[in-house]
């Protein structure tokens, strides 16, 4: 099992990008969180295989339909930032 952290800059808030990002996940069996951070990004942090971690990313790109995505970074995370239990949730603003 692999653990990322994505960054999602553009406009992402107010498009209701977490909840698609949520679905997304969950959709690709993945388990973690989806938040929106102060600086207007969304962040999420998801674990999985590998494969569904990259189906992840190529997906955020595009967003649901009002978002305008201007990039998707990625770097690695640790089990311990995964809130325990399985799914994924939608986290407190950070």
């Amino acid at each position: 099992m692999t653990v990322e952290r994505f960054t999602i800059t553009g406009r992402v808030q107010g498009v209701f990008y977490r909840k698609w990002a949520q679905a997304n996940a969950r959709g690709l069996g993945l388990r973690g969180f989806v938040r929106n951070m102060a600086d207007g990004s969304v962040e999420a942090v998801l674990a999985g295989d590998k494969s569904r971690l990259d189906a992840f990313a190529e997906a955020a790109l595009a967003g649901p339909p009002n978002a305008r995505v201007d990039r998707v970074a990625r770097r690695a995370a640790g089990a311990e930032d995964l809130p325990a239990g399985q799914g994924v949730a939608i986290a407190h603003d950070g």
